[in-house]
């Protein structure tokens, strides 16, 4: 993983602070785009999505995608599982991965540059790219699950609101609340280079996996009694969470099949139309144990645990809207 400086790659790790914690940097692209201008404007074919389908921010925008019927309206170009010294790159003779579609890069880096030819930080996934501006939009997973739950309604063949009026202020809390413990605090014990720094990652991991666990046993979802943008956003954590989390990050206090409500929600999310053919676990695996060697030295992928995610969930004990029914193809 190596960043850009004013538009020059170079092989640098991400730095810890003082006490050894692992710090992302924010993503530097935050444009919107809308369903009436002024500047970028929702319309089929005109945006393309850069994605992994081992990165977990990513994922995300691909379960949207999936679920509200956008994928003949947002093309996708989809990087090779493995993240060398000269990151994430291009190569379709990977299974699973493309070209890229629109440029014709080799390596993501370039989309970057292609952008803003001085930008400076990390090249990360997921990429919102205007095909008209010709630039990057945003690079920032949530805001742009939001744009596609939002601005492409018109254009969704399953336009369906993840986070309508009434529920925004309950669903934007819930992401808030997962985010530092548990998604990102998944790379903050993996990625932690002090003990200490490690042991507060992984405290936080589990109490807040804990939390939910028996907020979920008395609702079906984590914003209520309706799926939202929340429910993905975890969902792309917990999804990787048993096959990479726990042992190679060193998450393994528990599992998550240990939790019988984010198991369930888990296997929910994973049966809804569209969902499973987003999940990939070859590129999930090979991504995490052979691209982070400073971690796994030897590069052995593993290859286990198999979890049968297609067994009845058993959320329904709860009431409340099932997403399958929600997002029933018709």
């Amino acid at each position: 993983m190596g960043r850009l400086v004013d538009g020059v790659w170079t092989n640098e790790w991400y730095q810890p602070d003082a006490q050894g914690r692992f710090v992302r940097p924010e993503t530097r692209f935050r444009h919107w785009v809308r369903a009436e201008g002024p500047d970028f404007v929702a319309a089929a074919g005109r945006y393309h999505l850069y994605v992994s389908l081992a990165c977990p921010w990513a994922h995300r925008t691909l379960i949207m995608r999936a679920l509200l019927g956008l994928e003949r309206a947002i093309d996708v170009s989809v990087v090779d599982h493995f993240m060398g010294d000269q990151g994430w790159r291009f190569d379709p003779s990977v299974p699973g991965a493309s070209a890229d579609k629109l440029l014709g890069s080799q390596y993501l880096r370039e989309v970057y540059v292609a952008a803003d030819p001085h930008y400076s930080g990390r090249v990360t996934v997921p990429i919102l790219w205007d095909r008209e501006a010709r630039t990057i939009v945003n690079n920032e997973s949530r805001e742009i699950i939001r744009m596609l739950d939002h601005a492409f309604v018109e254009i969704a063949e399953h336009p369906v609101d993840l986070c309508p009026p009434e529920l925004r202020e309950r669903v934007d809390a819930a992401i808030d609340a997962i985010y530092e413990p548990i998604n990102n605090g998944v790379y903050r014990a993996g990625f932690a280079s002090s003990q200490a720094a490690y042991d507060d990652a992984v405290d936080e991991v589990f109490a807040a996996l804990d939390h939910w666990d028996q907020v979920l046993d008395r609702q079906r979802w984590l914003a209520g009694d309706r799926p939202s943008e929340a429910d993905i956003c975890l969902f792309t954590t917990l999804i990787r969470f048993d096959p990479v989390y726990h042992g190679h990050f060193k998450c393994n206090r528990r599992r998550i099949v240990d939790y019988p409500n984010l198991w369930g929600l888990v296997r929910e999310l994973w049966q809804a139309p569209g969902v499973a053919a987003t999940c990939d676990f070859d590129h999930i695996r090979r991504h995490y144990y052979a691209s982070h060697e400073g971690i796994n030295p030897t590069r052995i992928v593993a290859q286990g645990p198999v979890l049968d995610y297609a067994a009845p969930h058993g959320r329904e004990r709860l009431g409340g809207v099932a997403i399958a029914d929600l997002f029933a193809r018709l």
